[in-house]
């Protein structure tokens, strides 16, 4: 919300009440209680008709500290509550001054300054890194609408920059923006946002999470252009600030805080293709695409059946549609055989036509407003209801009719919308209806997933969700909604994905080719080596098939050649997804994550590092025009062998069969040996290449088992001319490639022999000494 009206005044019809003086402190137990009053209370006389703010100090866990503060403390909590990891025992230090109060977890403390001029301040270290001043946080009360809210305002200092808050579709810094954390079904091409999350974090390396679902408003370097502010209606306002000091490092901290990101399983990063929204399809339709994948010598992974498996108006029944889908168990057996698993579209609603209406109204499994009648409207399906999903036993009648997919052969759900939930309404549990609005999101993913964990395992699970709240990372994949068939939407995705992954999702996805409308052919070339060079790869549609002979002869041949590089790729690739789910980091990262102390890397949006040790520029025009900036050092193309100095910008034309993908000096990346499936034996016959190593510097490289372990571990050192290699753990026929590097003048160990990208040395064990 907007407060202030400039600097000297405040919004017409608000009233500020500000802490302002310390009156006394507490220690109860691990926390710091602190009351403080509006105005000088030293007198007693002053201590009547005054409010009193309580402010709560406390840690979570190590390195994280929380600041709750209160008004009234008599308000209703009815929840939900996110689902946050609040250990039992964390060790803090206390210090009760006469100049301050101060509480600090591992290296970061909170500071409360005592005298006249009040102060809320974070240190690290010792060193201040933000906090707000006199009158920069408190209670408001707006006599427009008879409402009080909560606000702190925490502030940025000179060259901070703010990335996160959600999957947001606009700049990538959110400085100069206004963000309202309310989950919207609004596409990618406006300021909402499908994927809401009140956590942010800066290139100083710290974070901030507002521990409320319902919605917070955000005003971040605009109403006040040194500050974030943050506020919510009520009586209090809590906030976790958390520590890095690297971006990295509050990311592991707030996943850890928040909930980790599962491990997909190693098939599901392969090729994704659907019927596509509201094409016509059968059974023979589907088969025409698979079986024209094949003719073409396209690899395919995953067949996803949108939303008309289903009778239209009757969404969503979990009923095969008859007509179409005459035998869907024997459909799927048939589709198993050719190697696919199979995905079908769900959502939380329920249009009235439906048969199995009238028994989810009688048994109170639909979401009702407060008179007891159902929430019912016209959009999206005639009559829609919604699934109370805190009424245990319709979670139990939907997990059901999931159950029943999974007996017949499928194998994950695109869970689809769960954006547009009401607030007139009442919830089975006695949820507060605002705060209901965007957890609702988690709570339907949540049981989705669990049913996937029950019926195809664990490590098999795995969802394509489009709606998120914070702790939803823990349910990948996510995709990115609702996207125009164009550059300029391919882009606005592309920062959605960035802005997603600074929010804690490890893995994310996009429509390759945009939603809505139907690419030009060059639009669907470039996003197709865009798409299947990010975590997740799926083609669909809305209206038009996407499977590329529908464009033209040359898509298929850069859907082929994009797809077996991503196959081929995937001993790298599991490993990072490995580090996101233990790490937090994402797997597609906005290079200031990578380079946090590169100041040229804090506004990049238009390019990535997929992993740590690879540089992905998607190109954004006809021409094959793009330009692209590298940090310092040496950086060689993935299959072009093309290298190029970094601290510097860089512009080249590139065809529909390339983009600039650059890996970074000192790296060793392992490519595997299979370039039509995802999923295999990635420790043999291991294809390692070594990257501009320099004198001095050792390249580490862990090849993953299928549940992510690591299976082989290959390291090279350089000390002067001569490079040492060395092997641990299981591998069989690797070979190492010397990038730009003709010939080397001795191997002990091996023998060499020459490729267009280098010198090839196979061993004859698992050491190897190679003179330059």
């Amino acid at each position: 919300m907007k407060i202030s009206d400039g600097n000297w005044l405040i919004q017409p019809g608000l009233n500020l009440i500000h802490p302002i003086q310390v009156f006394d402190v507490e220690q109860q137990g691990n926390e710091m209680v602190i009351h403080a009053a509006p105005r000088d209370v030293r007198e007693r006389a002053w201590q009547l008709d005054t409010p009193l703010f309580t402010l709560r100090l406390f840690s979570p866990q190590e390195g994280i500290v929380g600041v709750r503060i209160e008004h009234f403390q008599g308000a209703l909590d009815n929840g939900p509550h996110y689902p946050l990891n609040v250990l039992k025992e964390v060790h803090v230090e206390m210090q009760n001054t006469e100049a301050f109060a101060e509480l600090k977890s591992g290296n970061l403390s909170v500071r409360v300054t005592k005298g006249e001029d009040w102060a809320l301040d974070f240190l690290r270290n010792g060193v201040r890194i933000t906090g707000s001043q006199v009158k920069n946080n408190g209670y408001v009360q707006d006599s427009n609408d008879a409402r009080n809210y909560m606000f702190e305002r925490l502030d940025l200092g000179v060259g901070e920059t703010v990335y996160g808050l959600g999957e947001r579709f606009t700049a990538l810094v959110k400085n100069g923006q206004t963000v309202e954390t309310w989950n919207r079904d609004g596409g990618t091409s406006t300021e909402q946002s499908y994927k809401n999350i009140p956590f942010y974090l800066t290139n100083r390396g710290y974070g901030v999470l507002v521990n409320h679902p319902q919605c917070v408003s955000f005003e971040v370097g605009s109403e006040k252009v040194s500050k974030v502010q943050f506020s919510v209606e009520g009586e209090y306002l809590e906030y976790f600030v958390i520590d890095g000091p690297t971006p990295k490092d509050v990311l592991n901290r707030y996943t850890q805080f928040t909930g980790r990101p599962a491990l997909p399983p190693a098939w599901s990063f392969g090729l994704w293709l659907t019927t596509s929204f509201t094409t016509n399809y059968d059974e023979a339709t589907v088969n025409s695409f698979i079986d024209g994948m094949a003719e073409r010598n396209l690899p395919l992974h995953v067949f996803h059946f949108d939303c008309f498996w289903m009778k239209a108006f009757q969404w969503c029944d979990f009923e095969w549609d008859p007509v179409t889908f005459p035998d869907p168990e024997g459909m799927i057996r048939r589709l198993k055989a050719k190697g696919l698993k199979v995905c079908v579209w769900i959502n939380p609603y329920i249009g009235q036509k439906s048969p199995l209406f009238k028994e989810l109204k009688e048994k109170g499994y639909l979401l009702k407003r407060p008179d007891g009648s159902l929430w019912q409207w016209d959009k999206w399906q005639p009559g829609l209801a919604i699934y109370d999903f805190t009424n245990p036993e319709a979670r139990q009648w939907y997990a059901d009719k999931l159950k029943g997919l999974t007996a017949i052969g499928v194998d994950c759900f695109k869970t689809d919308f769960g954006e547009r939930i009401p607030t007139d309404v009442q919830w089975f549990d006695g949820s507060d209806p605002q705060k209901m609005h965007n957890h609702y999101a988690f709570i339907y993913n949540e049981m989705v997933w669990n049913v996937l964990k029950e019926t195809v395992g664990e490590k098999e699970a795995v969802l394509f969700a489009r709606s998120a709240s914070v702790g939803a990372q823990q349910f990948p994949v996510h995709w990115g909604g609702d996207c125009y068939a164009n550059y300029e939407s391919m882009a606005e995705s592309l920062r959605g994905g960035l802005s997603i992954g600074l929010s804690g999702f490890g893995f994310w996805s996009h429509d390759i080719g945009g939603f809505e409308n139907t690419a030009p052919a060059h639009v669907y070339k470039r996003w197709c080596a865009f798409g299947l060079l990010s975590s997740h790869s799926r083609l669909h549609g809305s209206k038009s098939y996407r499977v590329p002979w529908a464009y033209d002869d040359e898509s298929c041949d850069v859907v082929r050649h994009f797809t077996q590089l991503k196959c081929r790729m995937m001993p790298y690739l599991y490993r990072q997804a490995a580090i996101a789910s233990v790490q937090g980091t994402p797997m597609m990262r906005a290079m200031m994550l990578e380079f946090p102390d590169d100041p040229a890397c804090d506004y990049l949006d238009r390019q990535y590092m997929l992993g740590d040790a690879v540089m992905v520029a998607p190109v954004f025009s006809e021409a094959g025009d793009v330009q692209f900036y590298l940090p310092e050092g040496r950086w060689t193309h993935l299959w072009h062998n093309d290298e190029v100095t970094g601290n510097r910008w860089h512009k080249q034309t590139h065809d529909v069969l390339s983009l600039p993908v650059y890996v970074r000096e000192n790296t060793l990346l392992a490519l595997g040996n299979n370039d039509q499936k995802p999923d295999y034996a990635w420790n043999y016959g291991t294809a390692f290449q070594l990257f501009a190593l320099a004198d001095g510097h050792t390249a580490v490289c862990d090849v993953p088992a299928a549940d992510g372990s690591v299976a082989f571990t290959l390291t090279a050192t350089r000390e002067g001319n001569v490079i040492t290699v060395k092997g641990a753990g299981t591998a069989s026929g690797w070979t190492l490639c010397l990038r730009n590097v003709a010939q080397v003048a001795d191997v002990q160990g091996g023998s060499q022999s020459a490729s267009e990208f280098g010198a090839i040395v196979t061993p004859s064990g698992n050491e190897l000494t190679i003179r330059l």
